[in-house]
């Protein structure tokens, strides 16, 4: 059954993986200074937290109109597909999902919109399982229960380097605060199913990395595994390093992607975070 692949930009899938399995990715849309940038398209991420840091007011985040879901859905079924799977980011964290499902009411039976609980490569993660489903040539329920069997061992880890911008945007989870210290905390936070769940606070970067990494080591066997980062691949290369010199290393898979993620997640946390998305094996 050929099957099309839709995600967002916020699910940080890399370039390279987007053409080989010919995934639709439908961009955000980042507000800086008053002026709309198409995630990726208008502005780099590069560019983005180079002026992340002197910018007046906090940038803020609009999702895509349903219509640009409508275009990629009807793109697809027009090139043949018979079905179209379209996986995107928590709808705890955003709108995506409640457009994506409006737009999949104009093509009934022919779109499935999947609500990943996750963002970064914990929703990319289980567009990439689909895609790769779907090239074997897979039924649609056999592709969906690769998606749900992806979901359920997903993880996303962080380490934030600051707090200022979560406080600058409104969005302190009371999870963190109730970690005390705002001023000087780095917290170390797990997402799960949308929700930010506290690990532990740390004093220094290097503390945060440490905790960030004890907390991977704990997942065991890993099938997929990224290293995430905003603006901070020195800490990421780091991060890996450390990985790969642990008793753990011959648990990790081959391949493993350092990414820098959109500036729609960097708003909110700020440069030099450090963060990975995983899927046990």
């Amino acid at each position: 059954m050929k099957i099309g692949i839709v995600t967002d930009s916020p699910s940080d899938l890399p370039a390279d993986l987007v053409e080989r399995y010919q995934i639709e990715v439908i961009p955000a849309v980042l507000v800086i200074e008053g002026q709309e940038y198409v995630d990726g398209v208008d502005l780099t991420r590069e560019e983005f937290y180079r002026r992340l840091p002197g910018l007046r007011r906090t940038p803020t985040t609009a999702a895509p109109s349903p219509t640009n879901f409508s275009v990629r859905y009807e793109k697809l079924l027009a090139a043949g597909c018979q079905h179209v799977i379209s996986v995107h980011i928590s709808e705890k964290l955003t709108s995506i999902p409640n457009f994506a499902r409006h737009a999949a009411r104009d093509f009934p039976g022919k779109v499935t919109v999947i609500e990943s609980g996750s963002l970064s490569l914990g929703s990319g993660f289980q567009a990439l399982a689909a895609a790769e489903a779907s090239e074997n040539d897979l039924e649609l329920n056999a592709v969906l229960e690769i998606i749900r069997s992806t979901r359920a061992r997903i993880c996303v880890g962080a380490a934030l380097d600051t707090l200022d911008y979560l406080r600058r945007s409104g969005r302190v989870p009371a999870a963190i605060t109730a970690l005390g210290g705002l001023l000087s905390i780095k917290p170390v936070v797990e997402l799960r199913e949308g929700v930010v769940r506290p690990l532990s606070a740390a004093r220094t970067t290097r503390q945060a990395t440490q905790a960030l990494l004890n907390f991977l080591l704990t997942l065991g066997p890993l099938e997929r595994l990224a290293i995430l980062h905003t603006s901070a691949e020195g800490r990421a290369r780091e991060f890996l390093e450390l990985l790969m010199t642990s008793e753990a290393r011959d648990l990790i898979p081959r391949e493993i992607r350092i990414v820098n993620v959109t500036g729609l997640i960097g708003t909110h946390i700020g440069p030099n975070g450090l963060g990975f998305a995983a899927v046990k094996a």
